[in-house]
């Protein structure tokens, strides 16, 4: 007989329930009372009979309750579940009133050990299963995992209900996205101790699970289990596992995965098209997006908005302005309307660009087209007055923000920071970190750098080291990062001080960091000021022995410590080679 006991880290004041798998009775410790939660054979009977009802034509006929409750309540017990949606089908679970009572105090508890004795005490009815699994349901929408835990967990350790596989998968789900491995391997197990068989969803939300960790090579071992066990992972499973390596930004991999599943013929779906549209977009590479686009058409795969949001993403990040236009007229003509996210990715486009009048226009016409703008569409508008160096229309935007009734978060705080420490307004920028703080915001590594940025430019280089130093210390608990020594190193070779600089450049490795072209080209431009051409040459073939490429900036600057003709050849010969031996990382 299996027994799943409930775990030691719960607190349980009252005596412990063992469910029985295999008789999907309640058992408690020997000194309670062995009625409770039993019924006679007499008030089987009936609650049998409530069943019962005449028809129309007079003939006795009995009904399930649980199906027309199930029917009714559009609840969501034995249908399954889609993976990464929270809902079946399509269709949000419908609360009824015990089932909202009971969310919203699941929400207000903290103590595990109350709040499954008031689930305890609820009175026993048909529908009472669909209610708890749609509350958990809920809070997964929400994304509360604590609550989910303790919901689920009740079921699972306490309650007289034998757990399905969507409690398991809820569980698993929760525990993933907390990134507590153990524990989520645990209910797998328990799952299948439970006799309980997985569906793709469970092998699913493991690979998620191992890739928001980092533990790739666990992840490969779930595909790995499923084809032992004779289960060819379909494009749920490849999609749950490219969606988590996107989001692990682990870009060669996602890249090695959709290889993969193309050559098992593995039939491929627009959410896959759209995934891969979205790595090779944050890796950088629009026009891979654009092919994989093509390819999806090719292949007879209708795009939605989310795939052509993806493909204008790709070309914002690179402030390919035309290319975002192009891609966002033709989503028009397939018929598709522009929602919140296409108009503000289309601003994102101008934004990087260097044209906020653009980001304005597009504001507006996504005003004037009744779709209306949410917290990010007015952090991508302070960005883009702020990469313009338009600190006093930032500030209005910012302004604007708050009027709407939205509350500006630790995004909103640090774009307009970054706004004004490139004018160079130390003064605002203090106060806009004084803001943050008050609204209960901990600034995070990018405000702090902005702010160093701020010190920097201002030339108070002992405001910008004290600084330096309590975030190597972690008073506010923000640590440095490569972004922190960039800083550092651009504003000392700047201002002449070389020493400083390498010092700071050399504290990078000091921190387990690795330095990237931002790193190695501040510093070449150090010494090209200085114009110590061979020093700057020295520099660039350290760089291209650390495996670190260089761009378009970096030739710039070496061309900057040029003083001859020959100099001069000799740089744009190494520019030339350069673009040569390019090899796009992502091959299709």
């Amino acid at each position: 007989m299996l027994r799943i006991e409930a775990p030691a880290y719960y607190l349980i004041t009252r005596p412990r329930w063992k469910l029985c798998a295999c008789r999907n009775v309640l058992q408690e410790a020997p000194s309670h009372d062995a009625k409770v939660n039993s019924y006679t054979y007499s008030e089987r009977k009936n609650r049998k009979k409530d069943g019962a009802y005449i028809d129309k034509d007079g003939v006795a006929r009995t009904f399930d309750r649980k199906k027309i409750s199930r029917k009714r309540g559009g609840a969501i017990k034995g249908r399954g579940w889609k993976y990464g949606s929270g809902f079946v089908d399509g269709v949000f679970p419908v609360l009824s009133p015990m089932a909202q009572d009971i969310l919203e105090f699941v929400q207000k508890g903290t103590d595990v050990a109350k709040i499954w004795e008031s689930l305890d005490n609820i009175p026993r009815a048909h529908d009472l299963w669909d209610d708890i699994v749609n509350v958990a349901v809920q809070l997964r929408l929400n994304r509360q995992w604590e609550p989910i835990i303790t919901v689920c967990e009740w079921i699972l350790y306490r309650s007289s209900f034998r757990p399905d596989i969507i409690c398991y998968n809820l569980l698993i789900d929760a525990y993933g996205r907390k990134r507590e491995l153990s524990k989520a391997e645990s209910i797998y197990m328990a799952l299948l101790e439970a006799n309980c068989v997985p569906t793709e969803d469970t092998y699913a939300l493991l690979l998620r699970a191992y890739c928001n960790a980092g533990q790739l090579h666990r992840a490969e071992g779930v595909i790995s289990e499923m084809q032992e066990n004779g289960i060819p992972p379909s494009a749920t499973v490849y999609n749950a596992y490219l969606d988590g390596l996107l989001k692990a930004r682990c870009t060669e991999k996602a890249v090695e995965v959709y290889q993969r599943m193309k050559k098992e013929r593995c039939r491929t779906n627009t959410e896959t098209y759209t995934l891969m549209i979205n790595v090779y977009g944050k890796a950088k590479q629009p026009m891979s997006s654009l092919k994989v686009f093509n390819e999806m058409k090719a292949n007879g795969c209708k795009p939605n908005i989310c795939t052509y949001t993806a493909l204008v993403n790709a070309f914002a990040r690179e402030g390919l302005c035309e290319k975002a236009e192009e891609v966002f007229e033709e989503m028009q003509r397939a018929g598709l309307e522009p929602d919140v996210y296409a108009y503000n990715a289309l601003m994102e486009a101008y934004s990087r660009a260097g044209f906020p009048q653009g980001a304005s226009e597009i504001f507006s016409l996504m005003e004037h087209m009744g779709c209306e703008p949410d917290r990010a569409s007015y952090n991508i508008l302070v960005d883009a007055y702020g990469r313009a160096g338009l600190h006093q229309e930032a500030e209005a935007a910012f302004q604007e923000l708050k009027q709407v009734g939205m509350r500006p978060t630790m995004k909103s705080h640090m774009l307009l920071l970054s706004a004004h420490a490139k004018a160079g307004n130390v003064s605002r920028c203090e106060e806009v970190m004084a803001q943050l703080h008050k609204s209960g915001l901990r600034p995070d590594t990018f405000a702090l750098n902005a702010m160093l940025n701020a010190y920097g430019r201002a030339g108070r280089l002992d405001d910008m080291e004290r600084l330096v130093a309590a975030m190597e210390r972690r008073d506010g608990g923000a640590a440095p990062d490569i972004g922190t020594y960039n800083v550092l190193v651009n504003v000392y070779g700047r201002a002449g001080y070389l020493d400083r600089m390498e010092a700071a450049f050399g504290a990078v490795a000091a921190r387990g960091l690795a330095a990237d072209v931002v790193t190695w080209t501040s510093r070449i431009g150090a010494y090209a000021r200085k114009k110590e051409y061979g020093r700057c040459l020295e520099i660039f073939e350290e760089m291209v022995d650390a495996g670190c490429y260089p761009d378009a900036g970096t030739a710039k600057v070496l061309l900057g410590a040029c003083s001859d003709e020959r100099q001069v050849e000799q740089v744009t010969a190494i520019v030339r080679s350069m673009h040569k031996d390019a090899k796009t990382l992502f091959k299709l």
